[in-house]
């Protein structure tokens, strides 16, 4: 028995694919052009509808005020985030965590209860790509059309439409990223000073920056971004279940595909009610082919379902060959709604909204820092008591300016010697204070107390501290 191991020649699947008398795949496909044919249908008229709302909402959100600024303003240079009638600090970060959280949460619901629809209908991705893919078909026209042009020499004619398709895709990123900056920048004096070019340096970086982002991944990336750059194509399988509302393709009933006359019996031909028109993959923006399967491209826009029925109804056959089902419809079983998967994150997502809407409501709009004196624990004054060195922060997170008294308790006649403190809305103040107590007072060498700061104008803007009292007692 031999004892070496065997081995094989696999050099030949690396042949390249020009090469003479090759017969080998290669290992990388190149990207193949999707000309996307305009549909219209139910799915597609929620599709625009959701777009056209986002889109608006997205512009129209950084030029309403809230008093004398912007209504959603993130005031990076002042730390400021403003969100209408709330104010908030990076202090405050975890809030922000807890909201990020959340979302999550709220994308794991949807993915496990209907797929990607999320994709199909909302992301920024899509949206924007949906928009450039509108501005071609009013340009170049229809997806024929764009082919023969493509296909043609270059003119005059193929010139001017291929500018201003162009030129109408960057004047919509340069809107996109003007309206980007505008919430981090008033957008009134952004525009006044990109107009007589006298905007900050950074603001012209990132108008720029925003500017080559949206029109290479909506007018030219598209799908690419979808399928090879989004985390969410490959880790949505994790969570999907027999049980998930996906776009399927019935292919029991479908196969074998064909041609056939309208209103043709499909059974007399021992044909599937799909006629192989190839109109599903004409109007998928990833330019797949539902038929072969759930794939990572497919971002669940209904677009496929849309031009299925249409067909449907022409051929006089029933809709739903292509459909929002699930596996277990497919095989004819009965799908469940209620599952452990799916209620284990409903529940969590509306634990964590109602502890969220808790703490926004419950949110004081004021911070405090307490820090002892480490390089003395204690000092004896000359009238004989014993004085901790104390350095407190108080951070007003308010939108108004605010006094605040500082008490302390815990050791029967412990006081300091600090006098209300001023603190400007959105600014912070630092005093050094002493605690003195007369030593007979104290019952061990470290007492716990606590320093209570609240807002002379607004009882309820308190905010309790612990800390710890070092001394000696005299007994």
């Amino acid at each position: 028995m031999s004892d070496r191991i065997p081995v094989s020649d696999v050099t030949s699947a690396f042949v390249p694919p020009h090469a003479e008398g090759d017969t080998s795949r290669s290992l990388y496909e190149r990207r193949r052009h999707i000309y996307v044919r305009e549909f219209k249908g139910a799915f597609q008229r929620l599709r625009r509808y959701a777009s056209w709302i986002l889109i608006l909402s997205y512009l129209i959100v950084p030029w309403v005020s809230w008093g004398e600024r912007p209504a959603v303003w993130f005031d990076l240079p002042g730390r400021e985030f403003h969100i209408f009638a709330a104010t908030f600090y990076p202090q405050e970060f975890m809030l922000l965590s807890w909201l990020l959280i959340i979302c999550a949460f709220g994308l794991f619901f949807i993915t496990v209860f209907a797929g990607r629809v999320w994709c199909g209908y909302a992301c920024p991705q899509s949206i924007w790509t949906l928009l450039y893919i509108w501005v071609e078909h009013r340009v170049e026209g229809s997806r024929h059309q764009r082919i023969r042009l493509d296909q043609q020499p270059w003119s005059l004619g193929k010139l001017w439409r291929k500018a201003t398709k162009h030129l109408l895709w960057l004047l919509i990123a340069l809107i996109t990223a003007v309206t980007f900056v505008g919430y981090f920048t008033p957008i009134g004096e952004l525009v006044q000073g990109l107009s007589r070019l006298q905007a900050h340096g950074w603001s012209w970086f990132w108008l720029g920056f925003l500017v080559l982002f949206t029109y290479l991944n909506a007018g030219w990336l598209r799908e690419q971004v979808c399928t090879h750059m989004c985390p969410y194509a490959r880790f949505q399988s994790v969570m999907f279940d027999r049980d998930t509302l996906i776009v399927s393709y019935d292919s029991e009933r479908g196969e074998p595909r064909g041609a056939r006359r309208r209103h043709q019996d499909p059974d007399t031909a021992g044909l599937g009610h799909c006629i192989d028109c190839g109109l599903c993959v004409q109007v998928c923006p990833t330019g797949i082919d539902i038929r072969e399967g759930l794939q990572p491209q497919c971002i669940s826009c209904a677009a496929c379902i849309d031009a299925c029925d249409s067909v449907m109804d022409r051929m006089g056959y029933p809709r739903g060959l292509v459909s929002y089902t699930t596996e277990r419809a497919l095989e004819g079983r009965q799908s469940r709604l209620l599952r452990p998967r799916l209620l284990g994150y409903l529940a969590a997502l509306l634990i964590m909204v109602a502890l969220f809407i808790h703490a926004i409501a419950d949110r004081v709009p004021l911070d405090v820092d307490i820090h002892r004196d480490r390089g003395q624990l204690f000092q004896t004054l000359n009238d004989g008591s014993i004085a901790n060195s104390v350095t407190i922060v108080v951070r007003n997170l308010d939108h108004r300016d605010h006094q605040y008294r500082i008490a302390v308790s815990g050791i029967d006649g412990l006081h300091s010697d600090v006098p209300p403190i001023t603190v400007p809305a959105g600014a912070s103040r630092q005093r050094v204070m002493t605690l003195s107590v007369d030593p007979d007072r104290l019952q061990q060498r470290s007492t716990d107390i606590q320093i209570t700061i609240a807002a002379t104008d607004a009882p309820d803007m308190r905010v309790v501290r612990e800390s710890r009292f070092m001394g000696v007692s005299r007994r």
